[in-house]
């Protein structure tokens, strides 16, 4: 005959699997409805860059022909064509997921290119002044999409979306190399110069008084 202590034990298991149940059932801790949530939240990321990237299509030349210096000219003319091919692997990753590519606006990046749009109106054309301002406004809108990319690798893989997580990563390793080598072109002479162009001014100003 089983112990009262044992009967108790276990009428006590019972219980919390009953409540593990409800909870379930209740639709607060069902891992399948978790999981649907995600993929729901995945989808709409998804949607949100795609749309991004396609924006991007239309502001970089705008970028590439307000820009000084030939070589930030030619970094953004390469970034829009990366750009280009970001946008047919986020359609592959659409069509694994056997979702239609849609696009969802991104209140983030319209945001940024048009603080893009304002740098290159109030900076004087031709000068490296304008340049450092399309860089900072560049490297602004690589930030937000390694940040993006990055989440979408990481919900990715815990979907067990292996090979669309490694279609992101590729994506996220370009954005990262094109944020990188803003920053070489801005350090390696357009901040010098645009310092230079401050110190002409003043000099100026100075002449005039």
């Amino acid at each position: 005959m089983p112990s009262t202590k044992s009967s108790t034990k276990t009428a006590s298991t019972s219980k919390a699997s009953s409540a593990k149940t409800t909870r379930s059932s209740n639709g607060t801790s069902s891992k399948a409805n978790s999981n649907s949530q995600l993929e729901k939240f995945f989808e709409d990321s998804l949607k949100d860059i795609y749309w991004a990237e396609k924006h991007l299509t239309k502001a970089l030349p705008k970028m590439q022909k307000a820009a000084t210096s030939e070589e930030l000219q030619q970094a953004i003319a390469n970034h829009l064509e990366q750009t280009k091919e970001h946008v047919n692997r986020l359609e592959q990753v659409f069509e694994q997921l056997n979702k239609k590519a849609q696009a969802k606006k991104c209140e983030a990046m319209e945001g940024l290119t048009k603080e893009a749009d304002s740098v290159m109106e109030e900076t004087e054309e031709g000068t490296a002044t304008r340049d450092v301002g399309i860089i900072a406004a560049s490297q602004k809108v690589e930030h937000y999409e390694i940040a993006t990319y990055g989440t979408l690798v990481q919900l990715a893989k815990t979907m067990g979306e292996d090979e669309i997580a490694e279609i992101l990563a590729q994506t996220l390793e370009e954005e990262k190399e094109t944020d990188e080598m803003l920053t070489e072109i801005a350090e390696n002479n357009i901040n010098w110069e645009a310092q230079e162009e401050g110190e002409e001014g003043s000099e100026e100003e100075e002449e005039e008084k």
